[in-house]
Parts: structure tokens; C-alpha cells; sequence
């Protein structure tokens, strides 16, 4: 099995936040690192400081040499699919091609009732996702785009400078609707996280997966499989491990550790030696 870990921007400060992931930079077991898109908390105390997922991401890129980056993942009713590519593009430039391009359809009521933005129903929110996927790879991946859909609309839009990954950063879609989530993710993505369950579930989960993609006519291999690897604050490091064992049996890609703050530094070296003979087996 490979690794990634996974550091929150909430309930901490940014010094705090740069420490854990330089940590995670030098420790090779961990592949890559992930932050959220959210602008509250989403765990502990919904009104603690949480700070924004993209401008870290970009300061982070800057901060470390190594390790893959990303947001798992970016809620799509946040920002115009066009602006996110403009992002996507600059942080891949920024970070010399580690990018991973996480994307959602956005699912907190309590964050765009605050904002006033429009969240739909869950079809309109899986119509738009399903829209912004196909503008947002477009968009990085030719020299021009148009497109015409419910939602978006764009006329001869360039996305400039482009990544250095081509055709565009490898897309990691998370969630687990069958319906729409997992066939949009066997169109578009590289990448599928499976959000959280027992391993039996990923199973089945991911054989649904497989069968969007013959339906698409897509290699089923072509898409690596992960999932959260808890280390709340009741959790130990040995639950970790225990936790990757059973997903490593059940054929599992990448294990992404998943941190709470507050988190003591020493403890991603603590993780990285445990972890270690999992990804040498």
C-alpha cells in the first residue's frame, strides 16, 4: 500500500500548519499531502479558526519539495469553474508539477447559507459538478474551450500558463453516490476516494466504480483507490495500522492518514515509521 497524510487548516495556526507539513515532506513513506476546502470547521467546534484551503495550498507548495499536494477535495459551488482551473494551473506551476486536483460537488448547507451561495438540490448539485469536471479539464488541458450547459457558459476561455502535468493535474474525485459520483469519477478522474466505511464497503463501492467504467469504456486501472486512515484524537498510531492492514487486504491503492488538530509534530515521524513496512510488503 502507498500513503498520503492529511492536515487539516482548522483549530490551528498557520505556523502549526507549515511545521506538519514539512514534517510530512521529509518523511518518504508519505507520498502525498491533502488540506479540505472549507471555510468552517468541520470538526470540533464549528465556530474555530479555519484557515482557506487554496491560499495555504499555494503557500504549502512553496514550503516543501516533495510531497504531492492537494485539496480533498474543492467543493465546486465555491468558486466558477474557470477561476478554479486559473488556480489549479498556478499552484501546479507553483509546485513544480505536484498538484493533485481534488473536486466535489460541495455538500455544507451551513457555509453557503452563511454566504449566501446558491447549493441546490442534490441533482442541480450534481449537474453542475458534473458541467465544472468537463470545463475544468478542458480548460487545462486545450488551448481554447467553449461550452454551453446549464450552469456555465464559456466563449473562447483560455487557461494560460498551463501545469507542467499534461494533459492537465491527475483529478481526484471523492464520495461514494453510485449514481452520479462514482460514474463521474470513472468519466473524469484519476483518482477516487472513497470517503470513509468499512473495508467491505469499499469493495463494493469500487466494483461499482469498475462498472461505470466499462459502460464508459474506460481501464478500471487507470484509477487509484483511497481512502481515510483516522488518527483522531482517540485513535493511536497502532489503530492506523490496523486500519491500512484491513484496506491493504481488501486491495486498496493509497492510505491518507487523516489528522485532527491539535497535533504534535513528532507524530507524523511516529506514523511514517509505523506505516513503513505496509508500503515495503
Amino acid at each position: 500500500m502507498r500513503f498520503g497524510i492529511k492536515l487539516m487548516p482548522q483549530h490551528c495556526t498557520w505556523d502549526e500548519l507549515l511545521a506538519l507539513w514539512r514534517a510530512a515532506d521529509e518523511a518518504e513513506v508519505f507520498e502525498s499531502a491533502w488540506t479540505f476546502d472549507h471555510f468552517y470547521p468541520i470538526y470540533g467546534d464549528p465556530d474555530g479558526p479555519c484557515l482557506e484551503g487554496w491560499t495555504t495550498l499555494a503557500a504549502l507548495a512553496q514550503a516543501t519539495t516533495r510531497i504531492r499536494i492537494g485539496c480533498l477535495v474543492s467543493g465546486v459551488v465555491y468558486r466558477h469553474p474557470a477561476v478554479l482551473a486559473n488556480m489549479a494551473a498556478t499552484v501546479d506551476l507553483i509546485s513544480g508539477g505536484r498538484l493533485e486536483l481534488g473536486l466535489g460537488a460541495g455538500w455544507s448547507e451551513r457555509e453557503t447559507t452563511a454566504y449566501g451561495i446558491e447549493l441546490g438540490s442534490l441533482t442541480e448539485r450534481f449537474d453542475r459538478f458534473e458541467e465544472a469536471c468537463e470545463v475544468i479539464t478542458s480548460l487545462l488541458r486545450d488551448p481554447v474551450t467553449d461550452f454551453a450547459g446549464r450552469y456555465y457558459t464559456l466563449t473562447g476561455a483560455r487557461c494560460e500558463p498551463k501545469g507542467p502535468q499534461r494533459p492537465h493535474p491527475p483529478v481526484c474525485i471523492g464520495g461514494g453516490g453510485e449514481k452520479r459520483t462514482l460514474r463521474i469519477a470513472a468519466k473524469y478522474a484519476q483518482h477516487w476516494n472513497f470517503p470513509g466505511g468499512a473495508p467491505a464497503d469499499f469493495v463494493r463501492k469500487r466494483d461499482v466504480l469498475h462498472a461505470h467504467c466499462a459502460d464508459l469504456g474506460r481501464d478500471p486501472s487507470e484509477i487509484t483507490t483511497s481512502t481515510h486512515l483516522l488518527m483522531w484524537p482517540d485513535k493511536t498510531v497502532a489503530d492506523v495500522v490496523a486500519q491500512a492492514e484491513a484496506y491493504a487486504e481488501a486491495g486498496l491503492d493509497l492510505g491518507i492518514v487523516y489528522l485532527q488538530a491539535p497535533v504534535a509534530e513528532d507524530v507524523v515521524a511516529e506514523l511514517a515509521a509505523a506505516l513503513e513496512p505496509l508500503r515495503s510488503a
